[in-house]
């Protein structure tokens, strides 16, 4: 521990930002040498007689200039000089510039400006990227994803996809202007489910589940109509409605999903056009509505004129008996799935089951919207499903999630969370005196990126979860997965010891 203290400069700006400027120059100057550990932020903040929330928002911005780096129990220890970007002032402290300071430093001469260097630094606008980094680093163990995990997918993709450039030459090389007959058909077998099977001529296939349901909303609404969310929710939908224009509106929610009484009072109040829910395995509270409810709501959407978007993708993943919500009230729902939780990601294969009067919009909505689907991506996606690939690959999928849902059992089951071995995330409750976001950033300085509540807002709430989601799926091995299992416990087991906090 060094015996360095300082002094604040005399100045009119913010005492944090004065103190950062101070500790900049002592290790410029060499009075605080590389290896050197600041002190914890308790005792400076005592010594110096001020708050430790200043001393932490001076470590913070020292760490987004790339000088320092925090290890959650061991401290703030110097990394050297270099040549910092001018301290700022922000409205409002960014919980990710530490994960990524090579982000953050000054460009190189002649260097070419580049998204990507902004987009590996926490997103300044939240309303309107939300929480997440948008480009992590390399190395960071992936918790903030839920694709599918890897399961040796490649060597059948790749197969079909050779396939697939021999028998249609000319309709790679082109723009896609039909749908096939087998793209309906392999959409109807993969959403089907519970004894329901949707009409193949309701089927449209389109690039994901996400493109999909923008492409609803598109084909329903008109800018300023309101769109119904659960409180917690996949709020990038909720957000990209914003973005075109909708209102994002709350309905409040127990374990089962949307409360009919509120749901009521909603469409009461607000008159929404569309309903969004997650019936089979709600994201991030893992939750399944039981038939009671689908009911109510279905009867709700009739009786208030309201659109239902039904999403499956996680649902995918999990046996039910359960009718869908399509089936009891098929003019009103549009029933979407996709390859990307239960069978790979990256090809972006979805489909939409939509009402018949609709199915025509939601296709041009959704070529108007995404430049029109892709011949290559979508014949592979219907090859995997009508070869049987598929099936096995969700199969697979389900094994290697459970097996990792053991793991999450033995390192983190003595905490509360919810989680399910077909489930690739755990809605994690943080301890005492941990909030959801300064635990998302001490996992962040430890290069493990979680999710917190806040991710999973519709919109500003009074409500408190302190809970983090962390996906299990997408880090490569499961010994990966252990090894962030482990720092997430350390950081439950340390409540926050010698964490540089923001308050």
């Amino acid at each position: 521990m060094t015996n360095w203290h300082p002094e604040i400069p005399e100045g009119k700006g913010p005492l944090y930002i004065r103190l950062a400027d101070r500790i900049a120059d002592d290790i410029a100057t060499g009075a605080l040498s590389a290896g050197a550990k600041l002190p914890p932020q308790r005792d400076l903040a005592y010594d110096l007689g001020v708050t430790v929330g200043t001393i932490g928002r001076a470590y913070a911005v020292i760490r987004q200039q790339g000088l320092v780096s925090g290890e959650v129990g061991r401290g703030t220890f110097v990394l050297g000089s270099t040549n910092a970007a001018p301290l700022q002032e922000y409205g409002r402290p960014d919980i990710g510039l530490d994960v990524q300071p090579v982000a953050n430093t000054r460009q190189g001469a002649g260097e070419s400006p580049s998204w990507v260097r902004e987009a590996t630094a926490a997103p300044m606008d939240t309303a309107f990227a939300g929480t997440r980094i948008s480009v992590p680093a390399p190395g960071a163990i992936r918790f903030d994803s839920t694709s599918a995990p890897e399961i040796g997918q490649a060597e059948i993709i790749g197969r079909l996809t050779s396939d697939i450039t021999r028998d249609h030459p000319h309709e790679i090389s082109s723009y896609t202007r039909d749908v096939p007959d087998s793209w309906r058909r392999a959409g109807r077998k993969w959403l089907a489910r519970s004894g329901w099977e949707p009409a193949e001529g309701s089927i449209v296939p389109t690039t994901g589940a996400q493109a999909a349901i923008m492409a609803i909303i598109a084909a329903t609404t008109a800018p300023g109509d309101q769109i119904a969310f659960e409180e917690l929710t996949y709020s990038s939908i909720s957000r990209g409605c914003a973005l075109m224009g909708r209102r994002p509106v709350e309905v409040a929610r127990d374990d089962e999903g949307p409360l009919p009484e509120d749901l009521e009072r909603v469409c009461a109040q607000k008159h929404p056009k569309v309903l969004f829910v997650m019936p089979t395995m709600h994201n991030p509270t893992l939750g399944l509505m039981g038939e009671a409810r689908r009911r109510d709501i279905a009867a709700i959407a009739r009786q208030n004129n309201l659109w239902i978007i039904e999403d499956e993708v996680y649902g995918s993943l999990r046996e039910t008996s359960l009718p869908p919500l399509a089936a009891l009230a098929p003019d009103r729902t549009f029933h979407v799935g996709s390859l990307s939780k239960s069978v790979t990601a990256g090809v972006r294969g979805g489909w939409v089951s939509s009402p018949m009067s609709h199915a025509q919009r939601v296709y041009m909505a959704h070529k108007m919207l995404t430049g029109g689907i892709s011949f290559l991506l979508s014949e592979l996606s219907a090859r995997l499903i009508l070869s049987g690939a598929a099936d096995t690959f969700r199969e697979r999928i389900l094994v290697e999630i459970a097996g990792r849902h053991a793991l999450v059992t033995q390192h983190l089951g003595s905490y509360e969370l919810e989680a399910a071995p077909d489930a690739p995330f755990l809605w994690l409750k943080v301890p005492e005196p941990w909030l959801s976001g300064t635990f998302k950033a001490a996992a962040a300085s430890a290069n493990v990126l979680v999710d917190d509540e806040d991710e999973f807002k519709t919109g500003r709430s009074g409500k408190v979860y302190h809970r983090v989601r962390i996906g299990i799926t997408n880090p490569l091995t499961r010994e990966e997965t252990a090894e962030g299992l482990q720092i997430v416990r350390n950081l439950m087991e340390d409540s926050g010891a010698c964490y540089d906090s923001f308050e």
